[in-house]
């Protein structure tokens, strides 16, 4: 089925300012609160969301096999597990239907009042119930900071790590949407230099720079997703904050690994960009040396070029830009973590979430969380406001953006905005 919403001639009668990350072609998913509290599944294009439930009630879906109630839902899940036949024929109608020499609805303003929000009128929400989080640690370039901080500089990464996508299982219950704030979390650390722990705040709260891919009912349990078909059981990215309590995880994690230092929160963009719309931004994914095993090889452009960036807003000071990676850099791909996750027949759900692990790039400017970029805490970030961290402060706001663009469209993602507020008192 042809990709006619990813047209780059296309435009909309819909304003879309310069440099908008929501163009006619990109058509994210999501879920969000209508200024008359109605929960609806939506889209967005330029500043207007669109309210996918109305329109289907309206009948400008009729010619596509919908349920009557697939957009009138809190969440995507059942959209989702519809598969990517589905998702494409919506994408396209979408596309057609805003299209700006379309007259079915832009000439209807009775239908546009329903249909169409600004985006103060609504307020975000989780798109999708998340039953499953598993987070990966595939960026060569993290691992090998992290093992030179902790490990000997010369064998920085572990023997597992060059031939399989490591990852563990996370929490879902604490996956929030943008906008939603985050308190320090309170836990045990081993002081420098104490024999026993001590109890309260987390002093080295860190953001980790991630993207998320969420997927659809792939599998019967026992059953393995091959690396070549993992692709068509992977709906869409969004931006991923998973935050972590460094001084936590460094007492608790021998041997079991992460536990109360990153299970309190995790923040996710609300908008799902489509697979299909990241398309025309495939990339050759590194070079892996030694070839995997037969079960990961692919072929192909697997990557996606993803510009992202990573900076915190103080209370009272401008923001400032700290990172600017890639999600090119990463070693493992998607598919390839998907491949993996499932080869021993563990089965994927729809609205299960995978987490990329922390996103460095080669250089400096490009380490996405704090423990690199102050290299431990050795060294002081500056920030525009003249003040300076090694790891996060009370009431730091820290965002993350990502889009692509070529030369003739770009897509983005929107942010993922959380602001820190202080630990509870305990």
């Amino acid at each position: 089925m042809p990709l006619k919403a990813n047209d780059p001639s296309l435009s909309s009668w819909l304003p879309v300012p310069d440099n908008s990350d929501f163009p006619i072609q990109n058509i994210p998913f999501g879920v969000f609160l209508t200024r008359d509290d109605v929960i609806t599944i939506g889209t967005r294009i330029g500043d207007h969301a669109i309210d996918l439930g109305a329109l289907h009630q309206l009948g400008y879906f009729k010619d596509i096999p919908l349920t009557e109630d697939i957009f009138l839902q809190d969440t995507l899940n059942d959209f989702i597990s519809d598969g990517k036949k589905t998702w494409r024929l919506v994408r396209n109608r979408i596309s057609e239907l805003f299209e700006k020499n379309n007259q079915e609805l832009q000439k209807n303003k009775d239908h546009q009042k329903i249909v169409l929000f600004t985006m103060d009128e609504i307020e975000m929400q989780l798109p999708v119930h998340i039953g499953d989080y598993t987070d990966f640690y595939s960026s060569k370039e993290h691992a090998t900071n992290v093992g030179k901080m902790f490990r000997d500089p010369e064998n920085a990464l572990l023997p597992n790590w060059l031939h399989l996508p490591v990852g563990y299982h996370g929490r879902s219950s604490t996956i929030i949407p943008s906008g939603t704030p985050i308190r320090r979390p309170n836990g045990q650390t081993l002081p420098k230099g104490a024999d026993e722990p001590v109890f309260g705040p987390s002093r080295l709260l860190d953001f980790e720079l991630e993207m998320a891919f969420i997927t659809t009912d792939a599998n019967a349990m026992g059953e393995p997703i091959s690396v070549e078909e993992a692709e068509e059981y992977i709906f869409g990215l969004v931006l991923f904050n998973d935050w972590s309590a460094r001084d936590l995880q460094k007492w608790e994690y021998v041997p079991l690994g992460p536990f109360l230092g990153k299970n309190f929160a995790s923040s996710i963009s609300p908008w799902i960009v489509t697979l299909d719309a990241l398309e025309p931004f495939r990339v050759a994914s590194p070079a892996q040396d030694p070839q995997p095993l037969p079960y990961l090889r692919q072929k192909g452009d697997k990557s996606f070029d993803i510009h992202l960036e990573v900076g915190i807003q103080t209370e009272k000071g401008p923001f400032t830009s700290l990172c600017h990676t890639n999600f090119k850099y990463m070693y493992w791909t998607m598919a390839q973590q998907f491949a993996h996750h499932t080869i021993n027949g563990c089965k994927v759900n729809s609205g299960d979430m995978m987490g990329s692990g922390t996103i460095s790039g080669p250089t400096p400017d490009s380490y996405g969380s704090m423990l690199e970029l102050s290299w431990q805490g050795t060294k002081e970030v500056p920030l525009a406001d003249g003040s300076t961290r090694k790891f996060l402060k009370d009431d730091d706001t820290v965002i993350m953006k990502g889009y692509c663009s070529n030369k003739e469209v770009r897509i983005g993602f929107g942010e993922v905005s959380t602001k820190i507020l202080p630990a509870l008192s305990l």
